[in-house]
């Protein structure tokens, strides 16, 4: 049984949260927590939180023991569209991407 932790609708890109979130897979949570501190992008301090949370969770529901990361995944979330002004009154659109980073932390049985 599982404790999971989630950041909907996270103001960064999914595919560059899922470069950072593929390092910290399957590790136990101070590892990942080890991995992480070091790490200079920008999902790495919202992953970061997002596992001290599910660790929070599980230590709120009375889990004890060893944790490690036993699912985490990154969801793209919605798109805001946006405007940004061209060459003689033009517009061109983008959008504004958000992505939603889900943890499952479990107890490590020996």
């Amino acid at each position: 049984m599982g404790y999971v932790a989630k950041h909907r609708h996270a103001p960064i890109k999914a595919y560059k949260a899922r470069l950072v979130i593929d390092l910290v897979r399957g590790k136990s949570v101070n590892d990942a927590l080890n991995i992480l501190r070091y790490k200079p992008q920008r999902a790495a301090r919202m992953i970061e939180r997002v596992i001290k949370s599910a660790q929070a969770n599980a230590e709120d529901r009375g889990a004890e023991g060893q944790f490690y990361i036993a699912k985490a995944w990154v969801d793209e979330g919605f798109m805001m569209k946006r405007f940004r002004p061209r060459s003689r009154g033009g517009a061109a659109p983008y959008l504004r991407r958000r992505s939603h980073i889900c943890v499952e932390v479990d107890v490590l049985e020996n």
